[in-house]
């Protein structure tokens, strides 16, 4: 009766102690994220190097922001009217693919953690309780047992791919019928395994990490790059509605000025000095622009509902864009870049982040080669172990080294059968000349790139100088013609196509000047040269 007591308290107790391991995994949760998070952003402020751009706006949602970090909310501001900055900070703190590439940088940390792990000392513990009940039918013994079983060691591998590994075991045993009785011992066990041939090297045990910790930089390579590549989209973006808009207002302006131009040939007509069919010709152009001026404002609505998406708004917000800076773009006009195109070209060959990555790619493929090479020969590695046990019986403390199984050997595996070896070999090879016609044509790319957008830099300040002759053009015919009309000196249709001329013009002059803007965005982009404010601007 006791030993069933004794069962109760100790079943009782074991149902406790799991209810209080639960509890603690549960409560240590927070724990396990923070440490997670620690860790991960560790790496990344250890690799990020100065020339990447300012170590700010990097971490993910539900980390705690660092004090540099833009930290805005996601709402409409109590003006209605979002400048050019707040759309960068907004941007910059909520754009939905934006946090995914966050997002991409901790996970790549995050897989670098778990490599480095590989190699570090590993502990583990095991603890079995049971119980058992047996009978014997022929004579009615009943014998009731409780034993517990424990194991506690580690395991670690080394830099140049040995393998260590050593425990202590201990077994109790207590009888709980009959004679009561009780055993208690213990074991010591330990093996090594040492690669002496096949995956004996340092390159070639540490590969895996090596590749990690060369992909988490590439990664932070990649996320600044996207920093800059993002501001001048969100740049690009906010100009083009304030070009839309102003195509509206453009829009609207020549509807007043062409119904304008129908009243008064209403009122020539009236008096005899105009014919009816000029009346006629003035209000189909009435009605035409009428309608450039409702598709002009769909338009514009829908580029600013698409903008607040990239903002994270919701589309039915009520806010506006502030036209100011599109004067301000006005004011500053056109100007050059400090930069030759060979300058430009050598400047980027040395500035662009992910031309360095592609380079490096090289490497990688080189070590993979080298890997594969070491795959192909023969397996030989240097086994040890030993097992000692505890004094039998009751004494678990004492082990008997001198009663010990000690082990030593070698063991081999002949290279007989290295089809796949031989496979991963020959593939290795030709990604490497694969990585090198890739940094070859992705440095040839980066050229043009820069060509590219030294052109259309150029391209944008002769077409904006262009366009404002032509509007001064076109301001100066419009009022000409006005005054020809109502003397009688000119048909309707010279007027209107004058007004027509001022309508391009008049957005022909707002895209070359938007163009211009995001052509010289694009420009210091593409040579490296653009860096990302704290607060989401540019330098």
């Amino acid at each position: 009766m006791f030993f069933r007591f004794q069962l109760i308290v100790l079943v009782g107790v074991s149902l406790c102690a799991a209810a209080l391991v639960i509890m603690a995994g549960g409560c240590s949760k927070e724990y396990h994220k923070a440490d997670a998070d620690k860790e991960v952003y560790k790496i990344i402020d250890s690799k990020w190097q100065e020339g990447f751009g300012q170590k700010v706006n990097y971490t993910i949602s539900d980390v705690p922001a660092s004090p540099n970090d833009i930290q805005i909310e996601k709402a409409v501001p109590p003006s209605r009217t979002i400048s050019l900055a707040q759309a960068a900070a907004m941007a910059t703190a909520h754009n939905r693919k934006y946090q995914r590439q966050k997002e991409e940088l901790y996970l790549s940390a995050l897989d670098l953690t778990l490599d480095r792990h590989d190699f570090a000392t590993k502990w583990f513990g095991t603890f079995d309780s049971t119980y058992t009940r047996y009978t014997d039918d022929s004579t009615l013994e009943r014998d009731e047992t409780l034993k517990h079983e424990g194991e506690l060691g580690f395991k670690q591998l080394l830099a140049d791919g040995a393998q260590i590994s050593a425990s202590i075991a201990y077994d109790w045993l207590r009888y709980l019928t009959g004679d009561p009785r009780a055993s208690i011992g213990s074991v010591l066990s330990a093996t090594l395994t040492q690669p002496l041939l096949r995956g004996s090297g340092r390159k070639v045990v540490r590969e895996k990490l090596t590749q990690s910790e060369r992909n988490t930089l590439y990664q932070i390579r990649e996320f600044n790059r996207y920093r800059k590549t993002f501001v001048v989209s969100i740049v690009n973006a906010y100009y083009r509605v304030l070009q839309q808009r102003d195509t509206v207002t453009n829009a609207e302006n020549n509807y007043r000025r062409v119904a304008e131009s129908k009243e008064r040939l209403e009122m020539l007509a009236e008096a005899g000095q105009k014919p009816l069919f000029e009346v006629d010709q003035a209000e189909q152009k009435v009605l035409t622009a009428r309608d450039s001026f409702v598709r002009a404002q769909q338009s514009y609505n829908q580029h600013l509902d698409e903008f607040k998406i990239r903002l994270s708004l919701p589309t039915d917000a009520n806010v506006e864009l502030d036209q100011n800076e599109l004067k301000a773009l006005e004011q500053i006009g056109i100007s050059e870049p400090d930069y030759m195109l060979h300058t430009a070209i050598e400047t980027a060959l040395i500035r662009r982040l992910d031309l360095a990555t592609s380079m490096d790619r090289i490497d990688d493929a080189l070590r993979k080669v080298m890997v594969a090479a070491d795959g192909l020969g023969p397996e030989l590695d240097f086994v040890g172990g030993l097992k000692v046990g505890s004094t039998p019986e009751t004494d678990y403390s004492r082990l008997q080294f001198h009663h010990g199984t000690y082990s030593f050997g070698l063991s081999a595996d002949l290279p007989f059968d290295i089809k796949a070896e031989r496979n991963a070999y020959r593939r290795a090879l030709i990604e490497l000349r694969r990585q090198r016609r890739d940094y070859e044509d992705f440095t040839d790319k980066v050229k043009l790139e820069v060509r590219q957008a030294h052109r259309q830099l150029e391209e944008a300040a002769e077409r904006y100088r262009i366009q404002k002759n032509s509007l001064e053009l076109a301001e100066k015919r419009v009022e000409s013609y006005s005054l020809l009309l109502e003397a009688g000196r000119l048909t309707v249709r010279d007027l209107l196509d004058a007004q027509d001329d001022l309508l391009q013009a008049q957005n022909l002059v707002t895209a070359a000047l938007v163009d211009h803007a995001i052509a010289k965005l694009n420009f210091f982009s593409d040579i490296g040269v653009l860096q990302v404010r704290p607060d989401g601007m540019w330098l």
